[in-house]
């Protein structure tokens, strides 16, 4: 029992090292690209549009969690922005899904809501993602900037999307803590060229 006791602890240990390493690491390597994509949501807000989000599993729980931080308030008190995730919604999630396909889940929300000047922001492990890929493609048919948030190699959509930050790993559960950080920091920026105090 104690060897199995010491085992553990030596894995919480290496994985509580393994994602603080990569989290530092990712921040010195990725800060132009945070702050470029940072800008783009900026102007976007400044200029009225909006910003609609997207993921699958762990990376629509992470999409919920960036609208629900810039419809209500990250750090400081002010005005709602416009943020819809668009995994909320389950009479169209499931209304599509049943009548077209889960591949169109996204797409057509994007189609429906996307307006010209709005930012499309997706968050996917792998990049692969039948139902993101296609958000993405109508997104860019219809002229709105798109964004990603991904990791392993950053799969189709990486070379899909205007702007993508790809976390260097394989493990979904080290990549969404890193999309955590970045969206985090997003907010934080926002916030300070928004409404600086």
């Amino acid at each position: 029992m104690n060897r199995i006791m010491s085992e553990l602890d030596g894995k919480i240990v290496r994985y509580f090292k393994e994602s603080a390493e990569l989290l530092a690491e990712f921040g010195e390597t990725q800060t132009t690209l945070i702050r470029r994509t940072a800008g783009e949501m900026i102007r976007a807000l400044e200029n009225g549009a909006r910003l609609l989000i997207c993921g699958n599993g762990g990376s629509a729980a992470d999409s919920q969690h960036f609208a629900a931080e810039l419809v209500g308030r990250f750090l400081r008190d002010r005005r709602p922005l416009p943020a819809i995730a668009l995994s909320t919604d389950t009479s169209i999630l499931t209304s599509v899904a049943n009548d077209y396909s889960f591949d169109d889940v996204f797409s057509r929300q994007v189609e429906a809501l996307g307006t010209l000047n709005d930012v499309l922001v997706v968050l996917s492990t792998s990049g692969n993602s039948p139902n993101i890929i296609n958000a993405v493609n109508t997104a860019k048919s219809k002229q709105l900037l798109t964004i990603a948030l991904l990791g392993k190699g950053g799969g189709k959509v990486a070379g899909l999307v205007d702007l993508a930050l790809v976390v260097p790993s394989q493990r979904s559960q080290c990549i969404q803590q890193i999309h955590i950080a970045v969206i985090h920091m997003w907010c934080e920026l926002i916030e300070d060229v928004l409404f600086p105090k």
